[in-house]
C-alpha cells in the first residue's frame, strides 16, 4: 500500500494512509477487540486476506500508527500495539461508528457501543484513550 503524498491537504494526507477498506478495521480490532496477533486479525468477520493484512500492518508500523514487537511467549509471533498516533484515531472511529449506526443497517449490539461512546463526548473518549494507553504503550 503506497502512502505517497499527492497533496498538502490534511484530509487528503489522512485518507492516503487510512482511506482503504482495511486499515481502520485493523485499528478498530486493536482498540475494541483486543487483538494483537496476525492470526487474530485474520479471524475478523470482514475476511481480510493474509497478504493484504501483512501489507497494511507493515504500512501502519512504517507510518508510526502501530508498533511491532516479538512475542516473548512464542518465538514466531509478533505483537502489534497502538502508538499515540493510533490511539488518537479513536474519535475518528467513534464518529464513523455513530454515523454507521444511524444511517446503515448495523448490528444492534455494536451500534449501541458506538452510540454510547459518541454520546459520552470528550470525557468518554478521554477515558477510552487512557485505557488504550495503559494497554498499548509500555
Amino acid at each position: 500500500m503506497s502512502t505517497k503524498e499527492r497533496s498538502g491537504c490534511p484530509i487528503s494526507l489522512s485518507l492516503e494512509l487510512l482511506g482503504d477498506r482495511w486499515t481502520l478495521l485493523i485499528i478498530r480490532d486493536l482498540a475494541f477487540a483486543g487483538k494483537r496477533h496476525f492470526r487474530e486479525f485474520l479471524q475478523s468477520d470482514e475476511g481480510i486476506s493474509s497478504r493484504t493484512l501483512a501489507e497494511r500492518l507493515q504500512t501502519l508500523v512504517d507510518e508510526g500508527i502501530l508498533t511491532r514487537s516479538d512475542d516473548p511467549s512464542h518465538g514466531l509471533k509478533a505483537i502489534y500495539r497502538l502508538t499515540d498516533a493510533g490511539i488518537d484515531l479513536l474519535p475518528v472511529l467513534s464518529t464513523l461508528g455513530a454515523w454507521g449506526s444511524k444511517y446503515r443497517n448495523a448490528d444492534d449490539r455494536l451500534a449501541r457501543i458506538a452510540e454510547d461512546l459518541a454520546a459520552g463526548g470528550e470525557p468518554a473518549l478521554r477515558r477510552m484513550k487512557e485505557k488504550l494507553r495503559a494497554e498499548h504503550l509500555q
